[in-house]
């Protein structure tokens, strides 16, 4: 086997064992025989981001269908902190940057957030998640964060669970040097605001909520896909498995 085929890594959307069969989809199939040139008896590592990855050789192979084997596992199951990320959608690829580096930073779910000055294309779930599985395969990960529906914000506040705090990313404090929550709320969610910043109105439901935590991220003030990293950074740092 090539060190090549080594390093090639497929999330699969169903369950995983020792001997197991595994028969791949249409653009799986194409990816493995058309893109990387596989052929029987060469390996990859797949995961479904519950079990742990595992090692699979191939059984068959051709242009229309691929099938392998399940050999051993190679990672066991690595789950990362209960961490919710809440972004205004911006630009696609900066959107698609934010996802592939929550996922990457290890959050648990991702929920876009429509607000009053979000100003990005209609954006679509099932292409978010695409982006978190690849982040997941290209970093050796055996996770994939939930990606919800873009929710609106007042929607989601008002559903707002009564154990998970929020820390709210507000580029108005910039500089003021706000340390975050030291103790007593064991859940959080990290809140990235649009490039326009939020209305007079959101800013007054925000400040309101006794489960919201207004933090600065630095002296500077940051574009929105930055910011997801800073404060994902600060909060692993503080709170997560870093």
């Amino acid at each position: 086997m090539s060190l090549k085929n080594s390093k090639i890594r497929l999330y699969f959307n169903a369950s995983i064992a020792k001997d197991d069969d595994i028969v791949f989809n249409k653009d799986q199939t194409h990816y493995l025989s058309k893109v990387m040139r596989l052929r029987t008896g060469d390996t990859l590592e797949i995961f479904n981001g519950i079990n742990g990855a595992w090692k699979a050789k191939i059984t068959d192979i051709s242009k229309k269908s691929a099938n392998a084997k399940i050999i051993c596992q190679t990672q066991i199951q690595r789950n990362p902190p209960d961490l919710w990320v809440l972004f205004a959608p911006i630009k696609k690829n900066r959107t698609q940057f934010i996802i592939e580096k929550a996922t990457e930073l290890g959050a648990a779910r991702i929920i876009p957030v429509k607000t009053e000055f979000t100003n990005a294309e209609r954006i679509k779930r099932e292409n978010l998640y695409a982006h978190a599985i690849e982040a997941a395969e290209q970093c050796r990960g055996t996770f994939v964060p939930a990606v919800e529906e873009l929710t609106e914000l007042g929607n989601l506040l008002n559903k707002w669970p009564d154990d998970r705090g929020i820390l709210f990313c507000n580029e108005m404090l910039a500089g003021k040097k706000i340390e975050l929550p030291k103790k007593g709320i064991r859940k959080w969610a990290i809140l990235i605001g649009p490039e326009g910043g939020f209305s007079v109105s959101e800013q007054t439901k925000l400040n309101n909520n006794k489960l919201i935590f207004p933090i600065d991220l630095g002296p500077r003030i940051l574009r929105a896909d930055t910011a997801v990293v800073a404060a994902m950074s600060l909060w692993q740092k503080r709170f997560g498995d870093w």
